[in-house]
């Protein structure tokens, strides 16, 4: 991205640490060993206020799941402290899926957190789906009840789509890697199959379902995130499954560049204690941001918005922050 020219002073001096700091950790980071999820959420409530981790996501295609992170790396010498990917939905990604899980395994022993989403088909369609009419869809309220009814067709349809991806979490759990799950995130939108259902027998149910179904399977692993987009009609408290279900409370910033300090109160007030995060922004946070919400234990810029809404010095200023965490700086 060009840069006007009142940047260019800054972006100078903001490339001479970008080398500095890439000298200073040349050697590699120490792995992480495999550890419990409760080792990573104690992490987060430790640096709850005073540190953030940098987080970059990789969508599609699951053939190529460190791009992004790549490109994150080219721009400032260093790797992101977590690294996010996608269990996806179309047929070519679904079939790529190991290599998802490697990457995660991967990241993992250099030293990154790991965080997954899944982008679900519905299970009115096919196992796999294009994302418009598959995973952004409509459904009705009757098709949603029986998906959440034990004995329905479209029920034992879900079961079988959740039981597909048990195999791949089980393979991290077995490696020791610790997984940030954030299942039917944006749950207050109406773009997804599975959003804007509000009330115990909504959103809330189908997640406390999985997560009772994974916990069966002893996916004993993952680190139950809920989410919600910070779409300014509010309410956002009656897609909550509870506390029981939930681990880290996070949210996406989309409406607004960053979190507005309402966004902030109301995530923390759902959270009661719990860590929060902001699991997909397009504008990498600011000093300023940090400074006013330091509760935020991570962030995670959304793949090509890395540098379709950032320049690079933003992107660098971001990354060296002195409360950002980057890969071989997290110590358990």
């Amino acid at each position: 991205m060009r840069i006007p020219v009142r940047a260019l002073t800054a972006t100078v001096a903001v490339a001479a640490l970008v080398a500095t700091a890439a000298a200073s950790v040349a050697t590699p980071a120490l792995a992480f060993p495999a550890t419990s999820k409760q080792t990573v959420i104690n992490y987060l409530r430790s640096i709850t206020g005073n540190h953030t981790v940098s987080g970059q996501h990789n969508k599609e295609p699951a053939s190529a799941p460190g791009q992004y992170t790549q490109q994150a790396h080219d721009i400032t010498g260093q790797w992101p402290g977590l690294w996010g990917g996608d269990m996806m939905f179309n047929s070519a990604d679904v079939a790529n899926r190991q290599r998802v899980v490697d990457q995660a395994k991967t990241e993992w022993a250099n030293g990154s957190l790991v965080a997954l989403t899944w982008h679900a088909c519905s299970p009115t369609v096919g196992a796999t789906c294009n994302f418009d009419g598959g995973v952004k869809t409509s459904i009705s309220n009757a098709q949603f009840q029986q998906i959440v009814t034990g004995g329905t067709a479209l029920n034992a349809t879900w079961r079988s789509r959740m039981a597909a991806v048990v195999p791949y979490l089980r393979q991290l759990r077995d490696a020791g890697v610790p997984v940030l799950w954030r299942p039917f995130h944006e749950m207050n939108e109406s773009w997804n199959w599975w959003g804007a259902r509000p009330g115990a027998n909504g959103g809330a149910k189908i997640y406390q379902q999985m997560k009772d179904y994974f916990d069966s399977q002893g996916l004993t692993n993952l680190i139950w995130v809920w989410n919600v987009q910070d779409n300014p009609a509010g309410g956002w408290a009656g897609y909550y499954p509870g506390a029981g279900y939930v681990d880290v409370v996070s949210l996406d910033a989309w409406y607004k560049n960053h979190p507005s300090s309402g966004d902030y109160q109301q995530i923390q007030a759902i959270a009661a204690g719990k860590p929060i995060a902001l699991a997909e922004m397009g504008k990498v946070p600011t000093a300023a941001l940090l400074d006013s919400q330091p509760k935020w234990t991570y962030f995670m810029i959304w793949s090509e918005q890395l540098r379709g809404s950032n320049s690079n010095a933003e992107i660098q200023n971001a990354y060296f922050l002195p409360r950002v965490y980057n890969q071989g700086e997290i110590r358990f």
